[in-house]
């Protein structure tokens, strides 16, 4: 990964901030992107994309990167923004916000395939970012696991649901809990099927 990062470093480049995104494919919940910088000089060999790693292991990642980030942000849309804008638009907003919330000045921004325009520096997007460059795997963890603290915490509001296994995807128990109890107002996907369907045919309620 810093082989590949250190590519960008140059006499004009000094800091550069990794982007990236989690959230883009579940029936409820925000879509969450974090931004991070991290020294030059560090090194981590166990980050890597947050899909690659355990829970467990994302946690632990989490508060070591927050611990040796120059600076971070993270940026939360939430669903019925996502409704609104459709899901690639309220992605590219969330990362945005993330990124303005950064505390040190900055040269370059590495995106995991993520387009990105008005920003003050030049973004450039790589395919398969989060699994080649160490800032932007560390965005995605801190993504990942902000995303899954907000559904753990629905979780305990709403236990029937399941938030805690599946992490608002729509898994095959996901989709019975809904049909059953129908969807929470707000935080579920109205744009997204099968809830656009069930909701057209009013098989399930909103509450």
């Amino acid at each position: 990964m810093l082989d590949f990062e250190e590519q960008f470093y140059n006499e004009k480049i000094k800091v550069i901030v990794g982007v990236d995104e989690a959230g883009r494919g579940p029936l409820c919940g925000p879509v969450v992107a974090a931004a991070c910088i991290l020294p030059r000089t560090y090194i981590n060999e166990k980050i890597n994309d947050s899909k690659k790693l355990s829970e467990k292991k994302r946690e632990l990642l989490y508060d070591e990167i927050i611990n040796n980030a120059l600076s971070y942000g993270v940026g939360i849309v939430d669903s019925k923004r996502i409704d609104e804008i459709n899901i690639y638009e309220a992605t590219k907003e969330a990362m945005h916000l993330a990124i303005s919330q950064l505390k040190v000045d900055y040269d370059l921004i590495l995106t995991d395939a993520m387009k990105l325009k008005d920003e003050k520096v030049d973004v450039i997007d790589i395919i398969k970012g989060d699994a080649k460059c160490q800032c932007i795997a560390a965005a995605s963890i801190i993504a990942k696991v902000t995303r899954d603290r907000i559904l753990l915490d629905m979780d305990q509001k709403h236990p029937e649901y399941g938030f805690k296994s599946h992490k608002g995807y729509g898994t095959k128990k996901h989709i019975e809990a809904i049909k059953e109890h129908g969807i929470i107002d707000g935080f579920y996907r109205e744009t997204y099927e099968p809830i656009k369907s069930l909701l057209l045919e009013e098989k399930i309620i909103k509450k």
